[in-house]
């Protein structure tokens, strides 16, 4: 009560300055769920402001509209030197770019290059935040992971109520990630209201993962066809051959279903439609494998690949879990692929082939991105990288442009489940293919969950 006291009294007693970084701060401490009616006020409040004259260019960072930063420039056009932090800050900004922004491109590669160069000769929590943003954008990262670097003090609580499928010894040839799920699950919604929803999506995610052991890795292709029929069919038995595979899936759906009050449980009808989806992309992906057949180019590949990335089961199976907000108006309108969705699916699957493309070529494997994108252009691996490098950030300014002005009047709960999406895809494939290197994150797990807060 004490910071909501706080928040509201500032609209008559703090500057634009104190305003902006106070809602900043609770922002990156992931508190501002608590606060959305007085941040609000105070957003409107700075948004209605008329000028930044008066303003840093740090101030200015958080205010996000292109043309203030003009003031920055020299009169070579050029951007004017400022503070690390104030860098920081810019490039950070200029993230959540569209198309035809010219003045934010310019702003983010100045900066870039800026904090580039002095991050050799830095030290401390600001050169690691540096490093950090290098890699990628505060906007594109999942805030729930930030939080931990960002508060002084916070008490522990327990981690969830255990989503236990018992996949280990039941399909030990399958990845046991449910730690792995969890953590990812977290980036999508961490409020406590959305306890529900973390244990479905959870659930929904552990599933996945042993659907892709199945199909890319040790199903025969008449394993993964029976398999799908079973999934078609959504029967308890099939036959011998994916008897216990089946009954690990059902089980997982029914305690989902189970989680659902009557009036809720059309929202599985939902779900189910994406995974029989999903499991016909990866039998149709087995199929093209076994023939060694390689898209002739990322058009032909897209509308395949693009269904075997399992976002729009995971964004559907992250609304299933929500409360009221949830209407059957929101899963129609997730079911419909809106643009922010698509945007979403290219992302993880330009990725996905950047990360896995080298432990990929050790298998036979599902053609990648990179195969037909080189088989296209006649390329080396080298370019064809770089180029589905520049595709992926360009994917985002088709993101970007969606979730700041989106085409559907969904509420912004439903909505911020894509960002949030986005944004841990971006995570888990950051250098590499962290759910399946899942080591390379062993840390950050840790130091979320297990490891104290160290006050500075």
């Amino acid at each position: 009560e004490e910071v909501r006291s706080s928040i509201r009294s500032s609209s008559s007693t703090f500057s634009l300055h104190q305003r902006l970084h106070l809602v900043d701060t609770l922002q990156r401490r992931c508190l501002d769920y608590l606060f959305e009616e007085e941040i609000n006020v105070v957003l409107a409040e700075v948004n209605n402001a008329a000028y930044v004259s008066d303003c840093d260019l740090h101030t200015v960072a958080l205010w996000v509209s292109p043309d203030v930063f003009l003031r920055f420039k020299d009169e070579e056009g050029r951007f004017l030197g400022h503070r690390p932090m104030d860098l920081l800050n810019l490039y950070n900004a200029a993230s959540p770019r569209t198309h035809g922004e010219r003045i934010l491109d310019e702003a983010a590669l100045f900066a870039r290059k800026c904090l580039e160069t002095t991050l050799p000769h830095m030290k401390g929590s600001l050169a690691r935040e540096i490093k950090c943003t290098l890699e990628i954008p505060l906007p594109r990262r999942v805030s729930i992971y930030e939080s931990k670097y960002q508060i002084s003090r916070c008490e522990e609580e327990a981690v969830v109520d255990e989503a236990d499928l018992n996949i280990e010894s039941k399909l030990p040839f399958a990845r046991d990630r449910i730690v792995e799920c969890y953590f990812w699950m977290l980036g999508v919604y961490f409020e406590p209201c959305y306890s529900r929803g973390r244990i479905i999506l959870t659930m929904v995610i552990a599933i996945v993962g042993v659907f892709y052991d199945i199909y890319d890795s040790y199903g025969t292709a008449e394993d993964c066809e029976l398999f799908t029929k079973c999934i078609e069919r959504h029967l308890t038995i099939y036959q011998s051959a994916c008897n216990l595979r089946s009954e690990i899936f059902f089980y997982a759906y029914q305690t989902m279903e189970n989680k659902l009050a009557h009036e809720e449980r059309y929202r599985m009808s939902y779900l189910r439609s994406f995974i029989v989806d999903f499991v016909r992309g990866l039998n149709a992906e087995v199929k093209m494998r076994d023939d060694g057949y390689v898209p002739k180019s990322l058009e032909e590949h897209l509308p395949v690949s693009l269904r075997t990335n399992a976002s729009h089961l995971l964004l559907c199976a992250s609304v299933v879990g929500m409360g009221d907000i949830a209407t059957k108006d929101s899963f129609d309108w997730v079911s419909s692929m809106p643009k922010m969705l698509q945007a979403l699916c290219i992302i993880l699957r330009l990725l996905d082939g950047l990360q896995s493309f080298e432990r990929e070529q050790m298998t036979p494997h599902v053609a990648s991105t990179i195969d037909s994108y080189m088989k296209e252009h006649n390329i080396s691996i080298e370019l064809a990288r770089e180029k589905i490098h520049e595709l992926k950030e360009e994917t985002w300014k088709d993101f970007n442009a969606e979730w700041l002005n989106p085409e559907n009047s969904q509420p912004k709960e439903i909505v911020n489940r894509i960002f949030n999406l986005t944004r841990t895809m971006e995570f888990f494939y950051n250098k590499d293919d962290n759910f399946t290197n899942c080591h390379n994150i062993t840390g950050t797990i840790c130091s979320l969950f297990v490891e104290p807060i160290t006050i500075l």
